[in-house]
């Protein structure tokens, strides 16, 4: 059994708390009256021979009697030890705990993957900024724009994933957005095949995010072209996506006129999007565009963090314990002094004997 106590404000500061760990310890405090009361005192009794004329026998006869049996009696020491011994031991058998002000711990509550497309066609150079007017091509803006969102979730563990013909984890799932950065200042157009793999950048993402703890799981799918090389069909991935409770939101930035692989899929960007909840969305040609949709993606999916919340206790069972033992221990310490004082001077004030007074005339 544990005493309970939560954590109380007062003027927006929490109040340190002392608790005991055992409190039904102090259910015994009354126990050695209820002994005392209820158990008889040991009492022997013994025949004896009462001679009142003892110690001159004794001196005629030449011998030093040895002293009978005490009854020792309780002096007011003793009278006031028990007790307070007593509840010294039940105050660190009830275990004092000493509550310290809660310490908060922060650590992400969402995993994030991005999945980039690198196939040939993010080298289409057809995005503008219209800023400056610069000419850029696919993957320069989706690497401007995707480090802008990098920088703004703090809090979120971060991964990407490429696909082109084939699709590769590119950063693992990390805090470390640094790392992340330079991992996507890294990608290349062509580095993972020319061809466009959908459906093989979710199932990876579905297995590199299975054994993640965190509560919500985001996948941020982007891509300029239609699925021509993934061994499982984007729309049989999205349902195994929702099976593990992943969320997908697609982007796409090609050009839906264009003929082949270089085609963007909107509508089958839009499918994948509602099988998992998520949302599907496109910007073509426009880096402010891009950049839009991913500030919408930024207040749609707010930094989530778990908050825990613990508050150190340290132990003080040892404190009235020590005290007791030091009690106890001066008690016995005094008490044997008191008896080597009165052993002494009795000595010194015991009667010659006739022996010890003839020994000392013949010297």
């Amino acid at each position: 059994m544990r005493s309970g106590s939560s954590s109380r404000r007062a003027n927006g500061l929490h109040i340190i708390m002392w608790k005991f760990d055992f409190p039904w310890a102090f259910a015994l405090l009354p126990l050695p009256l209820l002994v005392w009361w209820l158990w008889p005192a040991y009492r022997s009794r013994a025949q004896a021979v009462r001679v009142p004329f003892f110690h001159e026998m004794a001196g005629a006869a030449g011998e030093r009697p040895a002293p009978g049996g005490v009854r020792l009696r309780r002096n007011w020491i003793q009278r006031l030890m028990a007790p307070l011994l007593w509840c010294l031991l039940l105050v660190a058998a009830a275990k004092p705990v000493y509550v310290e002000p809660p310490v908060t711990h922060d650590s992400p509550g969402r995993d994030l993957m991005l999945a980039i497309d690198l196939s040939q066609s993010m080298a289409t150079r057809d995005f503008v900024s219209s800023a400056t007017g610069e000419r850029m091509d696919r993957l320069t803006a989706v690497k401007r724009v995707v480090a802008d969102f990098i920088r703004k979730r703090t809090q979120d563990r971060i991964g990407i994933v490429v696909f082109g013909q084939a699709a590769y984890p590119q950063a693992p799932l990390t805090l470390d957005h640094d790392a992340v950065l330079t991992l996507l200042d890294q990608m290349q157009i062509g580095m993972a095949g020319a061809r466009t793999a959908i459906g093989d950048a979710i199932g990876l993402t579905v297995k590199l995010m299975d054994k993640s703890p965190a509560q919500q799981k985001v996948l941020i799918l982007l891509t300029d072209g239609n699925d021509t090389a993934s061994a499982i069909p984007p729309e049989n991935a999205a349902f195994i996506a929702k099976g593990h409770q992943l969320v997908i939101d697609t982007i796409g930035i090609g050009d839906p006129s264009a003929t082949g692989e270089d085609r963007v899929d909107l509508d089958a960007l839009e499918r994948i999007a509602t099988t998992t909840g998520g949302r599907a969305f496109r910007a073509l040609g426009n880096q402010e565009e891009l950049a839009d949709v991913y500030a919408t993606l930024d207040r749609i999916t707010p930094v989530a963090v778990k908050h825990e919340v613990y508050r150190p206790q340290r132990d003080f069972y040892w404190v009235p314990l020590g005290a007791g033992v030091l009690l106890l221990a001066l008690y016995h310490a005094m008490a044997l002094a008191i008896a080597l004082l009165r052993a002494r001077g009795g000595a010194m004030a015991q009667p010659r004997t006739q022996e010890d007074a003839e020994a000392d005339r013949v010297h």
